[in-house]
C-alpha cells in the first residue's frame, strides 16, 4: 500500500530535497504558494503532486483531508509579530484540524533553546530568544509553534514528533548549494567578513540535506500521542569558523571573520535521542562540506 505524505514549504531549501527523496517511494502531496515555478517544475518532475495554497490564509479547502503522514516545513520569517505568529503558529494548528494526519513530523529549530555558549543542550534545556540579534521574530514564532503542536496533538489525537533542526546544509536536487554554510560562501566570494559571536568557537552540529530526508520516516515512525520531542542534528560538533575555513580552502576563497554580539552565538545539542530513534549517529560533515564546496564551484 502506498503511503500518502504531505509535506508544507515543499519549495523551501530543505523540504524540495525531503520531498524528492520521499516520492522514491510513497505519494508525496507537496503545499507551498509556489511562486518558484523552477522549483514546481523539478518536484512534479520527481513525481510530487503539488497544490498551491497560502497556508496563513483562511481557505484549506483544496487540501485533502486524513492523509497517512503531514510533515511540516512551512516557515514565514517576515520579522512582523503579527504575520510570523498567524503563519508559524496559528497556521499549523488549523491545518492539523483540516488534514487530520495519521502521525506528524513538525520541524522546529534549535533556535528555541536559550543562548548557552558551548553548552551542549538536550531537549530539557531552558528556551528563549536565541536569534533575537538577526530575526526578532524566529525563535518566538517557533517556540509557540511547538505549543499549538502539542495542544493540537493531544486535542485531536494525532501522533507527533517535533525535531528541532540545528544547521541544515548541502546540496539541492537542483544542484545548487544551499543553507547557511552556502551565504558563507557568497560571502567569502563578495569579499566580506564572516560575523561571528565573540564567545567562541561558535559550536553548531550542522546535520546536511541528504541525513534529514534519510531521517524523516524513522522520525514520523516515533511519533507519539505524548509528542516526541527531540534535536535534529549531526552528531559531530563544528565551529562556524571551522567549516567556514575547510570551504575558503576548498574553493580558493580568503576566509576573514568580523567579532559582533550583532549574530547568533553558538547552539551546540545532545543528540542521544535522536539516534536512539535512527539506531545510528549523523557524522561524516567534512566529506558533505567538501560536495556542498564543489556544486558551489560548479555553478558559480
Amino acid at each position: 500500500m502506498t503511503t500518502t505524505v504531505m509535506v508544507t514549504g515543499v519549495t523551501g531549501q530543505v523540504a524540495e530535497s525531503v520531498a524528492t527523496k520521499l516520492a522514491h517511494d510513497h505519494h508525496v502531496v507537496g503545499l507551498a504558494r509556489f511562486h518558484d515555478l523552477d522549483a514546481r517544475a523539478r518536484l512534479e518532475a520527481a513525481g510530487v503532486e503539488c497544490i498551491p495554497v497560502d497556508l496563513a490564509g483562511d481557505d484549506l479547502s483544496a487540501l485533502p483531508t486524513e492523509v497517512d503522514a503531514l510533515a511540516n516545513f512551512a516557515v514565514v520569517k517576515t520579522q512582523k509579530w503579527q504575520v510570523d505568529l498567524r503563519a508559524n503558529a496559528e497556521a499549523v494548528g488549523l491545518l492539523m484540524a483540516h488534514v487530520r494526519p495519521g502521525r506528524m513530523l513538525h520541524c522546529s529549530s534549535t533556535g528555541v533553546y536559550r543562548p548557552a555558549g558551548a553548552a551542549v543542550l538536550d531537549e530539557r534545556a531552558p528556551l528563549g530568544d536565541n536569534h533575537a540579534a538577526i530575526m526578532p521574530t524566529y525563535s518566538i514564532s517557533k517556540i509557540a509553534a511547538e505549543s499549538v503542536v502539542r495542544t493540537m496533538s493531544r486535542h485531536l489525537g494525532i501522533p507527533t514528533t517535533i525535531a528541532r533542526l540545528n544547521v541544515p546544509y548541502g546540496v539541492g536536487p537542483d544542484g545548487t548549494p544551499r543553507g547557511w554554510p552556502a551565504f558563507h560562501l557568497a560571502m567569502m566570494d563578495a569579499g566580506m567578513a564572516i560575523p561571528v559571536f565573540p564567545e567562541r568557537p561558535n559550536l553548531f552540529n550542522p546535520i546536511s540535506l541528504d541525513q534529514i530526508a534519510d531521517t524523516v520516516v524513522p522520525l514520523l515512525e516515533a511519533a507519539s500521542d505524548e509528542v516526541t520531542t527531540l534535536n535534529w542534528a549531526g552528531y559531530e560538533q563544528v565551529a562556524l569558523e571551522q567549516w567556514c575555513e575547510r570551504l575558503g580552502e576548498r574553493c580558493s576563497l580568503p576566509v576573514t571573520f568580523e567579532e559582533t554580539t550583532d549574530t547568533i552565538g553558538g547552539v551546540t545539542v545532545d543528540t542521544s535521542a535522536l539516534e536512539a530513534v535512527i539506531g545510528r549517529r549523523l557524522d561524516g560533515w567534512e566529506d558533505s562540506f567538501d560536495a556542498l564546496a564543489d556544486a558551489w564551484l560548479a555553478v558559480r
